[in-house]
């Protein structure tokens, strides 16, 4: 009798480990995963999307997928990762460190180098999976997220394909606006802004914390781009509003990001394939553009069409085309048995 039990309890669990490895035609699984920042140790926290089918003892390409400034992988990072993860790759989308879920203190810091690493961090814990393909990573960045994965890949070969949606870059936009919108004296005045909000700080003052939009629809000034609105709604409302966005960052660190130039040697990722998805109407496509022209081939540029910088973020119409873009490129060029 307790040898049947013991039959019977060892093939329960042998039906358990088969359920957990093996995933339904149409079923895709999300993860919830931990990893440290290599070099900093500070905690990550991620979501591992795998596709429908899904078999440990395959081997599957994978793509790390970047949010923009501000937001979270519960966002629209998550919504490319699991579309991408139900075209057959593995995905995983990821609380940059010092915000949202991850760790690192103060919170609220959005430090280029330390995004840039992030990018580099989470392909080393894909590389740690045993159902992915070491050698057929690619990364996906939106908004500033597309800049700072398309400054990674410039110098991490593990990459082997990168894609940016609304790419930003956040550096040049801080020292120079919009549309290289500001004057050398309004860049030096906010320059000496933050200098002296640090001074304050070191001393005991009050962290002051900037938005990245606005918080209220009396914040948007009256000729603003709709880029301006349209963030506000998306990060503001229940559009895509979620409590671990919280829509500020330290003033004080104004001067580490406006040092940083994302598409700095854009012809450096060659031979690696890179593309670049851009809306029509998108306010901020002259960063894609003008990176994709000092790139080298393999090269893409898609324009999808009516779309602005925010409506690649969530509307059905243009995130599907993305998708359909995005799947075609990283099949083409991710190889793998998925």
């Amino acid at each position: 009798m307790k040898k049947n039990l013991i039959l019977l309890l060892s093939a329960l669990c042998l039906i358990g480990s088969f359920q957990v490895s093996t995933l339904a035609k149409g079923e895709t699984m999300k993860e919830k995963v931990f990893y440290n920042q290599t070099y900093n140790n500070v905690k990550i926290a991620g979501e591992l999307y795998k596709p429908e089918n899904f078999d440990v003892n395959k081997k599957y390409p994978a793509i790390v997928v970047v949010h923009p400034a501000g937001g979270v992988k519960e966002q629209v990072a998550g919504l490319y990762a699991k579309k991408l993860s139900e075209r057959g790759f593995v995905t995983l989308a990821y609380d940059a460190a010092y915000q949202g879920e991850s760790g690192g203190e103060p919170h609220f810091l959005e430090r280029p180098s330390s995004r840039v690493e992030d990018v580099r961090s989470s392909v080393d814990y894909l590389t740690t999976l045993p159902f992915v393909d070491k050698d057929n990573i690619g990364v996906l960045g939106i908004c500033a997220g597309g800049g700072y994965a398309f400054n990674a890949a410039e110098t991490e070969m593990r990459i082997k394909a990168v894609a940016t949606v609304s790419a930003f870059d956040l550096g040049r936009a801080r020292r120079q606006g919009l549309n290289d919108s500001m004057t050398i004296e309004q860049q030096h005045q906010k320059l000496k802004d933050a200098a002296g909000q640090r001074t304050k700080e070191v001393n005991g003052g009050e962290i002051k914390y900037n938005g990245y939009v606005p918080n209220s629809l009396e914040e948007i000034p009256e000729n603003a781009p709709p880029m301006y609105r349209q963030g506000y709604e998306y990060y503001r409302t229940d559009l895509a509003k979620h409590p671990r966005s919280e829509n500020k960052y330290i003033f004080s660190n104004y001067a580490e990001q406006a040092a940083f130039t994302a598409f700095d040697r854009p012809e450096f990722v060659s031979p690696r394939p890179v593309l670049f998805i851009v809306g029509e109407n998108a306010e901020s496509a002259y960063f894609s553009k003008e990176a994709y022209d000092e790139a080298l081939e393999p090269k893409e540029y898609v324009v999808i069409p009516n779309a602005t910088h925010i409506e690649m973020y969530y509307k059905p119409e243009y995130v599907n085309q993305a998708v359909e873009k995005l799947s075609e490129f990283y099949g083409k060029n991710l190889k793998g048995n998925k």
